[in-house]
């Protein structure tokens, strides 16, 4: 079996109406260089997930307003697709992905959502482009799958998309088995931030080493503040220096220099990581293809590094 699972959900077609700017093509793009250039990794469908995992982090109330297209013109404008039964599927395979991208890696030590990083969804309303939110889902999910062999499970969620996590920080507001980290641009969207357990704003064009500096302090702080056992990071595509909606300047070493900082950690930390691609919106979608693939290769990296100090054969991680 090939040693890092990557799940792809860009077969659950949402469709769009021409000239919609969200970039859907990336992920079967991602998808396909993948494919062609990284054996090593195994492509995985997603399940899509249950009701009862979205109400893990979700009201009920809003779930069924999504399933059964109840919701109202003002709360479809706030999430910017279309309502059809097809982004309902996509949307529960693109939570689902990352619940199974979690549970890869409590076996693998690393594993990949190719799609995901939904952190604008809020408890009770999507907005952003998301519609549920994967990363506060998973984090739940796994946590109730690890309940028979621990206490209670402590996760980090790293997002690194230039956008604030305010969804996030939403839904686990005051939840302690969960640190929620953002490293985002100051003045970009949501206008109006949520409050993080770590929220380091950034401002117009902070570069390469302004930004590694500011990752390293937010990366040791959190770990001064908070033991993690594991680790949900979204490596946005969208700080980098040609994003249309970034506002930030890193070049694709610096996004190449983040992803080795937060696999480094968890490395360190002997935990496992689920990482999510996020948000990606460049001039050129071939770069913002090339910044995830990246990604995706600094974790079969990782991985390889792992197997190295540990030896031959699957183990299950668990911090």
């Amino acid at each position: 079996m090939p040693p890092v699972k990557a799940y792809t959900s860009d077969q659950f077609v949402l469709p769009l109406p021409a000239g919609h700017r969200f970039p859907m093509d990336k992920y079967r793009r991602l998808r396909e260089r993948v494919r062609e250039e990284l054996p090593d990794v195994h492509l995985v469908e997603p399940e899509a997930a249950t009701s009862g995992q979205l109400a893990l982090a979700h009201a009920p109330e809003y779930i069924d307003k999504v399933v059964g297209g109840w919701l109202d013109a003002a709360e479809l404008r706030a999430i910017g697709f279309p309502w059809s039964p097809a982004m309902v599927e996509r949307s529960r395979r693109s939570a689902g992905a990352t619940i199974g991208a979690c549970r890869a890696a409590t076996v693998d030590g690393i594993a990949v959502n190719l799609a995901g990083g939904t952190h604008h969804a809020q408890r009770a309303r999507g907005a952003g482009y998301c519609v549920f939110n994967d990363a506060a889902i998973a984090a739940r999910v796994i946590q109730s799958d690890l309940a028979a062999t621990r206490r209670q499970t402590r996760v980090a969620i790293v997002d690194l998309d230039v956008h604030q996590g305010d969804g996030t920080a939403q839904i686990l507001a005051g939840d302690a088995s969960v640190f929620t980290l953002s490293l985002h641009g100051a003045s970009n969207f949501p206008f109006r931030k949520q409050v993080s357990d770590l929220d380091i704003a950034l401002p117009d064009g902070t570069a390469d080493a302004a930004y590694l500096t500011a990752l390293d302090a937010a990366l040791q702080e959190m770990q001064r503040r908070f033991e993690p056992q594991f680790i949900i990071y979204l490596a946005g595509a969208d700080a980098h220096e040609d994003d249309r909606l970034g506002k930030l300047a890193l070049t694709q070493d610096g996004m190449a220099a983040r992803d080795r900082r937060v696999l480094d950690l968890a490395e360190l930390l002997d935990v496992p990581i689920a990482i999510a691609m996020a948000g990606g919106y460049g001039r050129d979608i071939e770069t913002t293809v090339a910044i995830h693939l990246q990604t995706v290769c600094a974790a079969l990296d990782a991985w390889a590094r792992r197997q190295r100090a540990r030896g031959p054969g699957p183990r299950s991680v668990h911090g």
